[in-house]
């Protein structure tokens, strides 16, 4: 493996590394899962997350940072979508499989 091959090989474990890290907490995936519908303010992401408003903003400056969302004002609303795909697309593929494997040790126990 040449020096600029294993550069590159670093740069990706880092940068999932980096994601995994971001998505490691239920709160975030449950909010990019919701924001995955469209756009939604604090208030609307309230009434499918259960959290209380300061921890929802919390993980919602946490993703915004991240590149992972984006946002935009709407008079005193701020609404929440989906920025970054690629980190869709991994949290869709993990929970994907988690859900199968689970739905099928349920299906063997019963």
């Amino acid at each position: 493996m040449s020096d600029t091959e294993r550069d590159d090989s670093e740069a990706v474990f880092n940068t999932a590394a980096e994601l995994f890290g971001l998505l490691s907490t239920p709160i975030r995936l449950r909010i990019l899962s919701s924001l995955c519908h469209g756009e939604k303010n604090v208030s609307q992401l309230l009434a499918e997350i259960p959290t209380t408003q300061p921890n929802m903003s919390q993980h919602l400056s946490t993703l915004y940072r991240a590149g992972v969302l984006g946002k935009r004002r709407d008079a005193t609303q701020i609404y929440y979508r989906i920025e970054n795909q690629q980190a869709v697309a991994v949290c869709r593929s993990v929970c994907t499989q988690i859900a199968m494997d689970m739905a099928e040790v349920t299906e063997e126990a019963a």
